[in-house]
């Protein structure tokens, strides 16, 4: 019987574990044009924080005692599409279970690349194009900038700190702890600043950067959103793909620098990777490049077995990763 995770109460703050509960899938034969995946790897990403919540979105919330979503990779061990064969390894959004049925158009086959295939869950995933295009496109970071990373040691921010070196820019980023700033640090960052330190991080910025910043990459929000107000440069540019910091509690950012975008003229702006899926190829081309070169580093952090998908996903919430997330069914 094939298994999924529901939601089974809208979380208040915090989710608990007592908000999800493990639901039987039916497993009926296939319909013409579908395929059926046994998942190997599911992702688990902040973003999902968002659709625990009734609201309206970029995404629909998920729907209380349905099967959940998420990025998955599996292998096909049923198809009903010529397109698709028994033994493919597909990446699709039939996560939180350890099987799927979903239409072939759904799915996509793993591209051509020497890396094993969780990696497309991460660094040449959905992560990864979030960073990429955030960085080179949405904050037009070009050779020569300073660019400040929050959440540098996460699966977004690792990608940024590498890209924007392999391009030519000076990197600081943030981390928490020593362990994931010196990781951070292996990863060509210039400079990292500990922001569970006793330091306040407007203050680590502005010493890690006397001259400013012209790119603010922003996973956080809050204080790091702040602090990169405060020492951005004439025309900075801020790409802002998250702000975990307020995904549980709600509160309203404060901003004691926000004033300085007028006179600065800071352009900040939001951006989902959704805007940018047409453009996959050229992403899989330039990160294919830098893979050969060498200049690409992942680390994971792995959770075994689909039972631990929401202490997998909790863990993001409470620096439980380094790297990307992702559970091995």
């Amino acid at each position: 019987m094939a298994r999924a995770w529901s939601l089974k109460a809208r979380p208040q703050g915090m989710p608990k574990h007592t908000d999800f509960a493990m639901i039987d899938l039916d497993q009926s034969a296939l319909g013409a044009g579908e395929v059926r995946i046994a998942n190997r790897w599911l992702s688990v990403d902040p973003y999902m924080r968002g659709r625990m919540n009734d609201v309206k979105s970029y995404v629909p919330p998920f729907a209380l005692g349905d099967a959940m979503q998420g990025g998955a990779v599996g292998e096909v061990v049923e198809s009903n599409d010529d397109g698709i064969k028994v033994g493919d390894m597909v990446l699709h959004m039939a996560g939180w279970r350890d099987e799927a049925v979903v239409p072939a158009a759904q799915v996509q086959k793993l591209p051509s690349l020497d890396v094993p295939p969780q990696a497309f869950l991460g660094q040449l995933g959905m992560p990864g194009m979030t960073g990429y295009f955030g960085l080179l496109q949405v904050a037009e970071a070009k050779a020569g900038d300073t660019v400040f990373v929050s959440a540098a040691a996460g699966a977004v921010g690792s990608t940024v700190v590498q890209v924007a070196k392999a391009k030519g820019m000076t990197v600081i980023g943030s981390a928490g702890g020593a362990e994931k700033c010196a990781w951070v640090k292996s990863l060509g960052a210039d400079a990292v600043i500990d922001y569970k330190s006793d330091v306040p991080v407007v203050k680590a910025l502005g010493q890690a950067a006397p001259k400013g910043i012209d790119v603010y990459f922003d996973n956080v929000g809050g204080e790091h959103l702040d602090a990169a107000l405060a020492h951005a440069n004439m025309h900075a540019r801020f790409a802002v793909c998250g702000m975990i910091d307020v995904y549980n509690s709600g509160a309203a950012t404060q901003l004691k620098y926000l004033a300085r975008l007028i006179g600065n003229r800071i352009q900040i702006r939001g951006f989902i990777v959704s805007d940018f899926m047409s453009r996959a190829d050229e992403f899989y081309k330039d990160m294919g490049g830098m893979l050969a070169a060498g200049t690409l580093k992942r680390q994971e952090t792995v959770h075994e077995g689909i039972e631990t998908m929401p202490d997998a996903f909790l863990g993001l919430f409470s620096g439980g990763n380094t790297g990307k997330m992702l559970v091995k069914v």
